[in-house]
């Protein structure tokens, strides 16, 4: 899974980002609007952790941004400016929470797993397709009652198809979202294969399988 933290506040930042890498998610940060809005604007993300006083904008205004694109990803409001108004205009602009700082580092994650949740798996706590069943909270699998051990890209790739299962995912999609907007300087997608190939054989027995479409990308495939 895939987060943006928008924070001015390097300690807060640094805190924040270090949390969630110890969850094994892929993180991302923006210090100020004009990064936040570009990135917004240029890469998908699951969770968005929202800080509403930036240097140079409102981060109001990127909430704004992220709704007339069309974009879902999930937004957790996270400040310090307590304000009810502030509060209720983000809520009623389409943000998912909000978070008052301080706050404790588990309530952080519990709040980004509630929206991941919601938004990726209808709010389930796990997710159950045929014989298999992936617990997020854990980042688990098992296939027909038997765990199967990924490793955490396998384990990106696999939840990223099955929140887009009704799509055709784009390797460029897929690359971006599993490792990162560095992934604009690769020369090629090369190293998606052996990870899809590893996944793959590791599905043998599931009910699921990673289909591909050959040039464009991969799509979930159910038996």
């Amino acid at each position: 899974m895939k987060i943006l933290i928008i924070e001015d506040e390097p300690q807060m930042l640094d805190n924040m980002r270090d949390t969630l890498e110890q969850e094994r998610y892929l993180v991302e940060t923006a210090s100020t609007f004009a990064e936040a809005s570009f990135k917004i604007g240029s890469y998908d993300y699951d969770c968005i952790l929202l800080d509403i006083m930036l240097p140079d904008g409102n981060g109001l205004n990127l909430l704004k941004q992220l709704k007339d694109l069309g974009k879902e990803e999930g937004v957790i409001i996270v400040s310090a400016n307590d304000s009810l108004d502030d509060r209720i205009q983000g809520l009623n602009m389409g943000a998912d929470d909000y978070l008052p700082k301080p706050f404790h580092t588990a309530e952080l994650n519990a709040r980004v797993q509630a929206v991941l949740r919601r938004r990726n798996f209808e709010g389930n706590k796990y997710i159950e397709i045929g014989n298999v069943v992936i617990d997020p909270e854990s980042r688990s699998l098992t296939i027909a009652d038997k765990e199967v051990i990924l490793n955490r890209k396998e384990y990106d790739i696999l939840t990223y198809l099955i929140s887009n299962k009704t799509r055709l995912v784009t390797k460029a999609a897929l690359a971006e979202h599993v490792w990162g907007d560095h992934i604009d300087q690769a020369d090629s997608f090369d190293f998606i294969y052996s990870q899809i190939k590893n996944l793959r054989k590791k599905l043998e027995n599931a009910t699921i399988k990673v289909g591909a479409v050959y040039g464009i990308g991969y799509k979930l495939e159910l038996d």
